[in-house]
């Protein structure tokens, strides 16, 4: 079955047909290291995730690229609050930003460029843009001259009138127009700057993505993803200033996850309501968040509560521990298992069915779907007082296709968040292993006094010949 994506480009669904058979070129804007990544930001960095090694999953070579914004307003500010150089402060909240992302369970990317460490390429894009004529040189700043590109505008719909009317543009009467942009800031008092034909000065932030991303992946690249926030201006001033230069298509496909808000607000400090990821990683695991952000189509706006998260965490711990009651249950079957699985139809359609809705635009609200039938399916085996061997086969073919999944996923690794959970397991089994030993004495009194306490705890006991069985409510 083929992928298909939902392209902001075209605005509609397109099939996935990669520049080079077999292979995926995709980037992803990464953080400007100026501060702790908030909540917000995490999004993104979790679902492209998932998206990147699902497609490494469905066979594609998948090359993955993240950039570093090091020089920044924001870092620049940053530097004169803290009263550092703005390398440090880039250095120390780039060394937070990949702590941060180990924690959430996010594979590293193939490659994270700087903007410091590209300010050559990033001058010569330029130059090349004057030279055609695209761009400007005021008082030793250099201007993207929008009017002069053709289509901009195409990647957010809207054409060039409604953009000034619209857009929230810093007033520079120098501007041929109020919508150009910077591709070079000339150097201010006290500001890190580098050497170049207009001046000692820095680079604007648009440039810089597109400088890294081209060397990285090509003058023509696959995917580019984003939040929503960068459709205008940054990813609309990458496309005009990247195809201005080549000529060429920048970018066949273009993703955005929607917004996120904090308890039905949009996120603020003002607010009081502004959270960093490494804040809410002392409350919640990563995989509590990887799971709460994919119960949720990327595309739509999600809604940030600790009652919704705590939803999350629910439906985390119910796959989690059908998964620890299928090894039980397997532990205990002591024989080999041959023959055909019951429910094998039921199982092999909800697995093609996840498949179905991960290629369907990356709709892991209803792949996760398909999850939680087959954590039902296998309770409603587990229920049983005996199993057949059918019945064991199932159980394991459903465990199977859960870890499967989790390939890309990364939720599983949850269970060893619960050191207490499996404490728990060990002091059930010498618990019940006691209460066999006073059975078989024929101590009955002390036996069901046992077993009344541990299904007063929410454990069900299942007595068998061989010995007994037992799962959490």
């Amino acid at each position: 079955m083929a992928i298909k994506i939902f392209n902001t480009l075209t605005k509609q669904k397109e099939e996935l047909i990669p520049i080079e058979p077999g292979k995926i070129r995709m980037y992803l804007c990464g953080p400007t290291v100026y501060d702790f990544f908030h909540i917000g930001n995490a999004r993104p960095f979790i679902i492209y995730d998932i998206f990147r090694r699902y497609l490494s999953y469905r066979g594609f070579e998948v090359k993955f690229v993240m950039n570093i914004t090091d020089i920044d307003d924001k870092i620049i500010k940053k530097s004169a609050d803290e009263q550092v150089d703005a390398a440090t402060v880039a250095q120390k909240y780039s060394d937070a930003f990949f702590e941060d992302i180990k924690k959430l369970g996010i594979q590293p990317a193939d490659k994270y460029p700087r903007a410091t460490e590209n300010i050559p390429e990033i001058i010569a894009l330029i130059e090349k843009l004057v030279d055609k004529g695209l761009a400007y040189v005021v008082d030793g700043d250099v201007f993207f001259s929008v009017s002069d590109f053709q289509n901009y505008g195409k990647l957010s719909g809207k054409n060039i009138d409604q953009l000034k009317s619209g857009a929230r543009i810093e007033v520079d009467s120098r501007k041929k127009n109020p919508l150009d942009f910077a591709l070079w800031k000339t150097v201010k008092e006290g500001e890190p700057y580098w050497d170049s034909p207009w001046g000692r000065g820095r680079p604007g932030w648009h440039i810089e993505c597109s400088v890294m991303s081209m060397k990285c992946l090509g003058e023509t690249f696959d995917i580019h993803a984003g939040g929503a926030d960068l459709i205008f201006p940054h990813h609309e001033n990458e496309i005009a200033q990247s195809e201005g230069a080549t000529g060429k298509q920048f970018v066949r496909y273009w993703l955005h996850n929607g917004f996120l808000n904090i308890e039905g607000e949009k996120m603020s400090k003002s607010l009081g309501n502004f959270f960093t990821t490494r804040e809410i990683l002392t409350q919640y695991p990563a995989e509590v968040l990887r799971i709460f952000f994919l119960m949720k189509h990327y595309r739509s706006p999600v809604n940030f509560s600790e009652e919704l998260v705590q939803q999350a965490q629910n439906a985390l711990e119910r796959i989690i521990t059908t998964i620890s009651n299928i090894d039980v249950a397997l532990d205990q079957s002591q024989r080999e298992l041959s023959g055909e699985a019951a429910l094998t139809e039921s199982i092999d359609a909800l697995r093609d069915g996840f498949i179905a809705e991960m290629d369907d635009d990356f709709n892991t609200a209803g792949a996760m779907s398909k999850i939680f039938d087959l954590v039902k399916e296998a309770n409603l085996i587990l229920t049983k007082t005996q199993y057949s061997d059918a019945d064991y086969l199932a159980l394991q073919k459903i465990k199977e296709t859960i870890v499967e999944f989790d390939s890309f996923l990364g939720i599983l690794s949850y269970k060893q968040h619960q050191q207490t959970t499996i404490t728990e397991e060990a002091l059930i089994e010498i618990l019940l292993n006691v209460r066999s030993e006073l059975r078989r004495r024929k101590i009955f009194d002390l036996s069901d006094e046992i077993r009344e306490k541990l299904i007063a705890l929410g454990v069900e006991i299942h007595d068998r010949p061989d010995k007994p069985i037992w799962r959490k409510k």
